[in-house]
C-alpha cells in the first residue's frame, strides 16, 4: 500500500475563522499527551452520535488529512520543478503516495468547512480517492458524511480541529503524529463502546507484550483475526525502534467483519504500512484466504470462547493435527489454525481466555495434552485482570513454536516457561488496568533470558513470578498450564525478630484491644440506660 512522505506542511494557507472549541484545541501540538487533548475535544463535538458511529466519522477524516498531507507536500515540490508532472499520478505512485484529486485535497475541504454542504463534499472526496486508487482503497473509506444525522456545523468544527494537528517539519514526524492520533482515537472509541469496542481493538500494553516477546525483526507476520491492525502497527514500530526499516517485515492478515477490515486498512495506511489484509464474511476457519502460506511470526487475539463457529465441512480439516476442536468453543481451533500457518522456525503469541489453560470439557484436555507432548508450547503467561475493554474474563498468553532448538537459543526441548503476571499492571481508571513499560520489559526479558538469547542475561526461577518446568512436571499436573500451579508462592521477606518477642508484642496488643473493647461496651451500656430513663419520664 502506498505510504506518504511529506517533506513540508502544505497547510500553511490561512484557515477559516475558528470556533471557540477549535481555538481551544489549537494547543494540541505534536507533544507527548496531545492525543488525549485531541480526543477529548473531538468527543465533545460528537453530541448525540453513538461512539460506534462517530468513530468512522472522525477516523475517516484523520485518514483523509494524512494522505492529503503527503500528496500536497509532493505536489508542491513538483510544481517547483515541473508543473506538468505535478498532475501526473505516476509521479506520486513512484514515491508510494496516494493520488488525491483536486476536490478531495484537505486544503479544499478546510476552505469549505463552514459550508452547509460539507458532508456531501467529504463523501465526494472519499469516492474520488477510492476511484483514483482502486487497488489499495476500493471499498475502504467511509462515505456517509452527507446524511441528515450528521450536523454540518459539527463536521466543520471537526475539520478545523484536525487541521490544527501539528504535523512537524519532516515526513517521518508527520506520519508519526497522525499515526499517534489515529491509534489513540481507536483506543478511545474502543473504551467508549465497551464490549463492542473490544472486537476491533486489543489494548496496546497487551500488544506490546506480544511484540516484545516475539521480536519480529524480519520475515512474514500474520494475524488471522486482525481487528483494526494494532498487532501490525506495533510490529513495524518495533522494527523501526531497533534499527530496521519499513518493509523488513511482510504483513498478512484476515478479518471477517467488513467494518473492522476497513479500520485496519486505514490504520495501516496512516502509518505508511503496506499489508495484504483479506476480508470475507465467512472467517478464517471456513475460508482461509492464505491457507498455503506459512509465517515467521503470528500474533493474534481471537474472540474468546466463540461457541457458534463450527460447520460440518470442518470435520476432516487437516488443520486439526492434535484433535478435532469441540463445536462449542473455538479456542483450540484458533491454536491449531495458527500452528498450521507457522513456519518451521516460526513463533506465535496468542491471547486466549484463562479457561484454555485448564479446561477438560469435550476434547480440549486431550488436545492440550497432545500439544504439550509434541513440545510446541513454549511459554504461558497469566495476565492481570481488567486489561480488556470487551470482557472481564481473565486472559493469558500462549507462545508456540515448531522447534525449541533454534540458532541463538538455548536448547529448551522438553521444557516450558511459566510466567505469572497477575500482580502486575496499574489501574488507569476505575474499571481498566494497563501493563506499564516496566511490566512489559520484565515479562519479555524473563522470556528472552530463558531462551538464552545473547545479551538477555541469565535466567533464574523467581518464586511467585516465573518457573521453568519440564514436561514431566506438566504431566504431573495433569497437563494443566496455569502458571500459578508452577511458580509457587512469592518468598516472604526474612524477619529477624525472634518469635518469642513477636508473640509477646502481639499478646500485649491483644490485651490492650480487649481492654479498649470492654471500656467501649461500658460506655454504650451507660448511654442506653440514659435513653431508657428519658423515655420512661
Amino acid at each position: 500500500m502506498p505510504r506518504g512522505r511529506p517533506r513540508k506542511n502544505p497547510d500553511a494557507a490561512p484557515a477559516p475563522k475558528k470556533t471557540t472549541k477549535a481555538r481551544k484545541a489549537k494547543a494540541a501540538t505534536a507533544t507527548l499527551g496531545f492525543e488525549q487533548q485531541m480526543f477529548l475535544a473531538a468527543d465533545k463535538l460528537r453530541k448525540n452520535l453513538e461512539p460506534s458511529d462517530y468513530k468512522h466519522v472522525a477516523l475517516g477524516l484523520i485518514f483523509l488529512r494524512y494522505i492529503s498531507t503527503a500528496f500536497e507536500a509532493r505536489h508542491a515540490e513538483l510544481m517547483l520543478d515541473d508543473p506538468a508532472a505535478a498532475e501526473d499520478p505516476d509521479e506520486y505512485l513512484a514515491e508510494n503516495i496516494f493520488w488525491v484529486p483536486e476536490t478531495a485535497r484537505w486544503s479544499h475541504l478546510r476552505d469549505n468547512a463552514r459550508s452547509s454542504g460539507i458532508g456531501k463534499l467529504i463523501d465526494e472526496a472519499m469516492l474520488a480517492i477510492e476511484k483514483a486508487n482502486p487497488e489499495q482503497l476500493k471499498g475502504v473509506l467511509p462515505k456517509d458524511y452527507g446524511r441528515p444525522a450528521l450536523d454540518s456545523v459539527m463536521l466543520g468544527e471537526l475539520i478545523d480541529l484536525i487541521s490544527d494537528i501539528g504535523m512537524g517539519d519532516t515526513d517521518d514526524k508527520a506520519r508519526d503524529v497522525l499515526g499517534r492520533v489515529y491509534e489513540y482515537f481507536l483506543g478511545g472509541f474502543a473504551g467508549a463502546e465497551g464490549k463492542r469496542g473490544g472486537e476491533f481493538y486489543t489494548p496496546s500494553s497487551v500488544v506490546r507484550t506480544l511484540v516484545s516477546m516475539l521480536e519480529p525483526y524480519k520475515g512474514r507476520v500474520y494475524d488471522p483475526c486482525c481487528g483494526s491492525g494494532g498487532m501490525f502497527v506495533q510490529s513495524e514500530r518495533f522494527v523501526e525502534t531497533h534499527g530496521g526499516k519499513l518493509g523488513d517485515i511482510a504483513i498478512y492478515g484476515q478479518e471477517s467483519n467488513h467494518t473492522t477490515w476497513r479500520l485496519a486498512r486505514m490504520n495501516l495506511a496512516v502509518r505508511g504500512i503496506g499489508a495484504d489484509i483479506r476480508w470475507n464474511n465467512e472467517g478464517s476457519f471456513l475460508r482461509d484466504e492464505l491457507k498455503d502460506l506459512r509465517f515467521d511470526y503470528i500474533l493474534a487475539n481471537p474472540p474468546f470462547n466463540v461457541s457458534d463457529w463450527w460447520n460440518a465441512s470442518l470435520e476432516e480439516d487437516p488443520r486439526w493435527q492434535y484433535g478435532k476442536p469441540p463445536a462449542g468453543n473455538a479456542n483450540y481451533a484458533w491454536l491449531q489454525h495458527i500452528l498450521w500457518h507457522l513456519a518451521p522456525d516460526g513463533t506465535a503469541g496468542v491471547v486466549l481466555a484463562n479457561g484454555s489453560m485448564s479446561s477438560n470439557q469435550n476434547s480440549e484436555g486431550d488436545i492440550r495434552r497432545r500439544m504439550v507432548e509434541a513440545d510446541i508450547v513454549d511459554c504461558m503467561v497469566a495476565l492481570p485482570g481488567q486489561l480488556f475493554y470487551s470482557t472481564q474474563i481473565p486472559a493469558c498468553l500462549w507462545f508456540l513454536t515448531r522447534t525449541k532448538k533454534q540458532k541463538g537459543w538455548r536448547d529448551r526441548r522438553g521444557e516450558m516457561l511459566f510466567i505469572d503476571a497477575r500482580k502486575l499492571g496499574k489501574l488507569v481508571d476505575r474499571t481498566r488496568r494497563e501493563l506499564t513499560d516496566e511490566d512489559v520489559a520484565r515479562i519479555a526479558n524473563t522470556y528472552h533470558a530463558w531462551r538464552g538469547e545473547k545479551g538477555a542475561g541469565t535466567y533464574e526461577d523467581s518464586p511467585g513470578f516465573c518457573k521453568s518446568a519440564t514436561l514431566d512436571e506438566v504431566e504431573q499436573h495433569g497437563f494443566v498450564l496455569t502458571p500459578g500451579r508452577y511458580v509457587g508462592a512469592e518468598e516472604a521477606e526474612e524477619d529477624s525478630v525472634p518469635f518469642t518477642e513477636r508473640f509477646a508484642a502481639l499478646e500485649k496488643t491483644l490485651k490492650e484491644q480487649f481492654a479498649q473493647g470492654e471500656e467501649l461496651n461500658a460506655k454504650i451500656t451507660a448511654s442506653l440506660k440514659l435513653i431508657v430513663q428519658k423515655e420512661s419520664v
